[in-house]
């Protein structure tokens, strides 16, 4: 006979024969159950903002970018296609095809038009998001400048803020 069925006939004989009870006092409600309340409430909350403030000291510069989700922080065209950018068109500018087809930008021949780059950065094209609203005109130039001087692209003539100004339509 297995142990846990021994153990079992031997407590439901103690029962019987007015031995221990079945279950254990049933404890007070009141203070010891408030108290246990906020231990459960305060460990989850006291773990999430160590971890919070464990990422914040770790979060590198760059992430310090993003502390107002709609505005870049960024000025410079390649710190800004680094953090923008090269999740979806990759670090080399090749581009990537998975969930989604995200196009290469490296000797894209459609870069050598400006105002193309311009309007697809800050109108946004198919499945690319516009970018207009999280950057201001002097990073859509800057932005736009990197692309189209890097990945094998050799486009220098430059874009200007105006430029990015105009393709808004203001």
């Amino acid at each position: 006979m297995p142990t846990c069925l021994r153990e079992a006939e031997a407590a439901s004989l103690r029962r019987r024969q007015g031995g221990t009870r079945p279950h254990p006092p049933r404890l007070r409600l009141g203070t010891f159950s408030r108290k246990r309340e906020k231990e459960r409430i305060r460990r989850p909350l006291s773990s999430s903002l160590s971890v919070l403030a464990l990422l914040a000291l770790c979060a590198p510069a760059s992430a310090q970018s993003f502390a107002n989700p709609s505005r870049i922080l960024l000025r410079e065209g390649q710190a800004i296609y680094e953090d923008l950018c090269q999740g979806c068109h990759m670090p080399d500018g090749r581009g990537a095809v998975g969930a989604g087809s995200y196009p290469a930008l490296a000797h894209d021949e459609r870069l050598a038009a400006s105002g193309y780059a311009v309007s697809i950065v800050v109108r946004g094209s198919k499945g690319m998001p516009s970018m207009g609203y999280m950057l201001d005109d002097d990073q859509v130039a800057a932005v736009v400048n990197y692309v189209r001087t890097h990945f094998g692209n050799d486009y220098l003539d430059a874009v200007s803020a105006e430029d990015a100004k105009a393709a808004r339509g203001n």
